[in-house]
């Protein structure tokens, strides 16, 4: 009887001592996810506990859509595990300007420990550019414009450690748009003059003849 009651013992502190390791291994895993981020990097580790208790886990499954071009955005994703897709839709036009068929483009791939949608934070009414589907089963980090919100009612120095890295992260981003979009119009007007240079060459060499 001893030994029944040991066991039954001995088999409920193990149980009791795996779901808190689980536990903190769960929230360490948050907690890393969020400390190596841009937006969150400078905060302590006091402050990163705070934020925990905010942010949303959510799961996906491969092809599961996180959401659609044209949605409302809320907020922004951390890729905890997994990877994403981040697609356009382009229009098909018939030879009168219709529109024929609209197909999924793929823009680019996201990783473990990318970030995507912080638009959301600071546009009012913000739409959502693209869409991302799960490329496989996917773990992300929600965080969205009423925990920033809340974020800086209920501790203002952290919301602007938050603020503040969020305008840095946008204008870099933008930043190397702007600059792609340059090197593509340099690029555009390269090909626009040897076109025309061929065009000249073709002309001459025909009037010759």
């Amino acid at each position: 009887m001893r030994t029944t009651v040991a066991v039954g013992t001995l088999i409920m502190k193990n149980l009791i001592w795996e779901n808190i390791f689980k536990k903190e291994a769960k929230e360490q895993s948050v907690s890393n996810v969020l400390g190596k981020n841009k937006i969150f990097n400078t905060l302590t580790k006091k402050e990163l506990h705070f934020v925990e208790g905010l942010v949303h886990e959510r799961h996906f499954r491969a092809s599961e859509y996180i959401f659609r071009q044209g949605e409302v955005g809320f907020g922004m994703y951390i890729i905890a595990k997994g990877s994403v897709d981040i697609t356009v839709l382009n229009s098909d036009l018939s030879a009168d300007g219709l529109v024929t068929e609209k197909r999924e483009i793929l823009v680019t791939r996201l990783l473990k420990g990318d970030f995507f949608g912080e638009l959301a934070l600071i546009e009012e009414n913000s739409r959502r550019s693209a869409s991302c589907i799960a490329a496989e089963d996917t773990t992300l980090i929600g965080f969205f414009k009423p925990d920033l919100i809340a974020i800086t009612q209920r501790n203002p120095s952290t919301g602007t450690k938050i603020v503040l890295r969020l305008a840095e992260v946008i204008g870099k981003r933008l930043k190397a748009t702007t600059d792609k979009i340059s090197q593509l119009r340099m690029e555009m007007k390269v090909l626009t003059d040897l076109q025309k240079s061929a065009q000249q060459n073709y002309d001459d060499d025909k009037s010759n003849y």
